[in-house]
C-alpha cells in the first residue's frame, strides 16, 4: 500500500529514537532468544517500526557491527515474502553494497537478522524530491527487475478476482464507485504478461540515502508481477505533481515499461486495495488517499 502523509514527520526520526531495552521492543520471547543467542551481547538501539501492522523492526548493535532484526506475526504475510527475496534475488545488490544481506533467519518464530543499510530515510527529507535520487531508483529498480522474465497467463486475472473481493469486505467506497469498480472487473479477460522480480513497495519510505547514494531496504511485499506494478505508488505520490522526477527515473529506468491495458487495470486494483486496506486499519487520511486514486483510477476508463 501506499504510505499515507501522516507518516511522513514520524519517519523522519524513526532511523535515530532511544535506546530501549529488549522488554521493550515487542519481540516474543522466542524471537528475542534468537535474536540473543545469534548476536551475543547485542544491544537494542531503537525501534524503527511503523506501527500499522505486527512487524517489528529493531537498529541492533552487537560486536560485528550494526544490523537490523525484522520480526512478524504468525499471520504476516510480509515475512516469507522478505525471507523469499533475500535467499533469491537480493544477492547481486548485497555485492554491489545497494542492500543489507541476510545474515540469519529464524522461520519457526519468523525473524531475520539483516545488515544494515547506513544512510536515513528518503522519505520527508530534500532526498524524497531529488531528481538524481529518483533517477538512481528508476537505475537500480530496473537492475532488480531484469534478473529474470516468464510469460504467466493468469496473473492478472487473479488480481482482478483478488480486487473484487476486496469490495466485499467493510470499506466507505462511494457506492456508485463499487457499482462502477465491480462493472468494469467484471468485464476484464486475463492477457499474458511477463513477469518479473518486483520489490512491491518502491517509493521513497524504503529508500535509504548517504551522501546522495540511494540504497534500498523492506522486501515484505516481493513477489513476481509485471514491471508496472512498482511504478503505482510513485505515480500517485510524485509524478502527478512533480513531472520532472518521472522523467528522472525512466532517465535511469532506460524506458517507460507501462502498457496502457495493463496500467490502468493494476492502478484500479491498488486503489481498491488501498481504501479498503486503510480502512480495516483505521487510518482515515491514509483512506482518504486511496479514496481519491480509484477516483482517478476509474476516470482512466473513461
Amino acid at each position: 500500500m501506499l504510505v499515507p502523509p501522516s507518516w511522513v514527520q514520524a519517519a523522519v526520526g524513526r532511523r535515530y529514537p532511544r535506546r530501549m531495552g529488549w522488554r521493550d521492543t515487542g519481540l516474543g520471547v522466542e524471537q528475542a532468544a534468537f535474536v540473543r543467542a545469534t548476536l551475543r551481547g547485542a544491544e537494542v538501539v531503537s525501534n524503527e517500526s511503523w506501527g500499522l501492522l505486527d512487524t517489528v523492526v529493531l537498529h541492533v548493535r552487537w560486536s560485528g557491527g550494526d544490523v537490523a532484526v525484522k520480526a512478524a506475526g504468525p499471520e504476516n504475510s510480509h515475512f516469507p515474502r522478505e525471507l523469499r527475496a533475500h535467499r533469491g534475488w537480493t544477492a547481486p545488490f548485497v555485492a554491489s553494497g545497494d542492500t543489507g544481506a541476510l545474515i540469519a533467519a529464524d522461520e519457526e518464530h519468523r525473524v531475520l537478522v539483516l545488515g544494515r543499510v547506513p544512510g536515513e530515510l528518503a522519505l520527508g527529507t530534500p532526498a524524497e524530491h531529488d531528481p538524481d535520487v529518483h533517477r538512481q531508483a528508476g537505475a537500480l529498480l530496473r537492475r532488480f527487475h531484469d534478473q529474470a522474465s516468464a510469460i504467466d497467463d493468469g496473473f492478472l486475472g487473479a488480481e482482478m478476482t483478488r480486487a473484487l473481493t476486496s469490495l466485499d469486505a467493510p470499506h466507505r467506497i462511494a457506492a456508485s464507485d463499487v457499482d462502477r469498480a465491480r462493472a468494469l472487473l467484471e468485464t476484464f479477460r486475463p492477457t499474458p504478461v511477463a513477469l518479473v522480480p518486483t520489490h512491491g513497495d518502491w517509493h521513497p519510505r524504503n529508500w535509504i540515502v548517504e551522501d546522495g547514494r540511494l540504497r534500498m531496504i523492506d522486501f515484505g511485499r516481493f513477489a513476481m508481477r509485471p514491471r508496472e506494478f512498482d511504478l503505482t505508488r510513485l505515480a500517485v505520490l510524485h509524478w502527478e505533481d512533480e513531472p520532472e522526477l518521472e522523467r528522472a527515473f525512466f532517465d535511469g529506468y532506460g524506458a517507460d515499461p507501462r502498457d496502457d491495458g495493463t496500467w490502468r487495470w493494476l492502478q484500479l486494483r491498488e486503489a481498491i486495495g488501498t481504501a479498503v486496506w486503510a480502512y480495516a486499519v483505521g487510518d482515515d487520511r491514509f483512506e482518504a488517499q486511496g479514496h481519491g486514486m480509484l477516483t482517478r483510477a476509474l476516470a482512466a476508463f473513461d
